[in-house]
């Protein structure tokens, strides 16, 4: 199972076949095999082990997949961080993470730096595009199936992002499942515009691609008017992305006279997908097959198979092969039936665990299930729909926002005593933040998205601000975010 030997499979069966397509540039299994086993002769070379955690701070490239592949072959944790984040939350997780070395994309030299400064570590740093410094062959670890590969960073819901451990067996099984039910082939040309900081960079698509010998076309970063242009150049036949970079695709204006006639299957995850979008791409002779993950379950967990598509319009699916999902009623037991409750999910799929974080483990697991934390709807032939989330967690264009983590930034403001934020609709972004702040004195919208920009990723960042005298709370001093949001729904009835 282990994900090292997956490339080297290929590199043995199909060597010359085209492994990723990079800005023109086709780079074949064994070019990527051969400068894995480099990079990984270099980082043993440098003192690694196994356990070891390799930080990488990159946009999308080949070099990064070699990462992967490298760290895979020698028993090391790749620890992808988001290069939208502050240089203070880079920090934080090479921090957490007790990260050994370093590896940055030119493009984030001094966003590395920067968090680099900021941590309590001293950790090499690397440009992930530089050549191996050894052409020595790397030596054998023997690699378990149940070692981790990826620690993967989810922002919490106490103010700080805890990382999820995924083992390879974990990578293994996901890729297995989504195979069983929306199968890449052999001859599949797979377009991935998803970055590679999340784990729907990989285990969506691009390693299972890379296990059957196709084709990934790997894009830097998401350009809407050129992904519609690689679909027709590169025919591509399969592709994975969030509501979001299909809303900014049909947003375009080359999208109605664009060839997408390769296009066999899209697959859409991160959030539900509004129906008017899923019904604009259909016009167009696309099915948008919907799916559900996090990053927990590695991340597949729902699927929608293609032939239900229109029939079950809005419906993330059912439990992917090997995944087990169920509703909680919230009082210990199961949802029978159709029903509704939060999510569950079990499973070979589901992490190993939180990094150094037992109580995180703890809530988050009642027994061998998954608690989610979203809400699900199922109905009577069993197929889910999610409907809304436990916490307060909302998505804004593809990522996870989490206002415990705002609202402590913004209660480290001189001027405020106090804030809450809710995530509100947003036609281009999905859903966006909206802070009700209790003032001290007078401050700004403008001083305060600058307090935040210096402390969060922009995208975190809530798009307006309230001033009131006082949060609503419960007789248990609890806020009452659903009478924010009321507020919000009669200005929006007002307007």
């Amino acid at each position: 199972m282990t994900v090292g030997r997956w490339i080297d499979d290929r590199a043995r069966i199909t060597p010359h076949r085209v492994a990723i397509d990079f800005q023109g540039d086709a780079i074949s299994y064994l070019d990527v095999a051969r400068s894995s086993l480099s990079l990984a002769a270099e980082l043993h070379g440098r003192g690694l082990r196994r356990g070891d955690r390799v930080a990488v701070l990159s946009d999308n490239c080949p070099e990064f997949v070699s990462v992967v592949f490298a760290c895979a072959h020698l028993g090391l944790i790749v620890t992808p961080i988001n290069w939208r984040l502050a240089p203070a939350e880079v920090a934080y997780q090479l921090s957490h993470a007790g990260a050994s070395l370093l590896l940055f994309s030119k493009s984030r030299r001094d966003l590395a730096k920067a968090g680099l400064e900021l941590s309590d570590r001293e950790i090499p740093l690397r440009p992930i595009e530089d050549p191996a410094s050894t052409a020595e062959p790397p030596p054998e670890v023997d690699v378990a199936d149940d070692d981790p590969l990826f620690l993967i960073y989810t922002s919490g819901t106490t103010g700080r992002p805890k990382g999820a451990l995924l083992s390879h067996a974990n990578c293994f099984w996901t890729n297995t499942s989504i195979d069983r039910l929306m199968d890449v082939t052999t001859f599949d040309v797979v377009l991935q515009i998803l970055p590679q900081f999340h784990i729907g960079g990989w285990n969506v698509q691009p390693l299972l691609a890379w296990s059957k010998g196709a084709t990934v076309v790997l894009e830097e970063s998401f350009d809407p008017g050129r992904a519609l242009a690689l679909i027709e150049e590169k025919r591509v036949t399969t592709m994975m992305g969030v509501p979001a970079n299909y809303l900014f695709m049909a947003e375009h204006d080359s999208f109605d006279g664009a060839d997408l006639s390769s296009l066999r299957m899209a697959v859409v995850g991160g959030s539900p997908m509004p129906e008017a979008l899923l019904r604009r791409w259909m016009d167009r002779g696309v099915s948008l097959v919907q799916g559900y993950g996090l990053s927990e379950a590695a991340p597949n967990v729902l699927g929608l198979p293609p032939e239900y598509a229109t029939k079950k319009l809005g419906y993330a699916g059912k439990g992917y092969p090997f995944v087990d999902v169920a509703l909680s009623d919230g009082q210990g037991g199961l949802v029978e039936g159709p029903g509704v409750g939060e999510l569950l999910v079990r499973g070979p799929n589901v992490f190993v665990g939180y990094w150094q974080d037992p109580e995180a483990n703890a809530e988050a697991m009642s027994g061998d299930w998954l608690h989610t934390g979203d809400v699900a709807e199922r109905d009577a032939d069993g197929f889910y729909r999610i409907r809304d989330r436990v916490k307060d967690m909302y998505i804004s264009g593809g990522e996870n926002v989490y206002p415990a983590e705002v609202e402590s930034v913004l209660a480290d403001h001189p001027d405020i005593v106090e804030a809450a934020i809710i995530g509100v609709p947003d036609d281009r972004w999905g859903e966006v933040g909206v802070a009700f702040v209790v003032v001290r004195r007078d401050v700004s919208p403008e001083q305060l998205v600058s307090w935040c920009k210096e402390r969060v990723a922009t995208f975190k960042v809530p798009k307006s601000f309230r001033v009131i005298d006082e949060l609503p709370r419960s007789g248990m001093n609890k806020v009452l975010k659903t009478e924010l949001a009321k507020r919000i729904e009669e200005e929006h009835g007002r307007g």
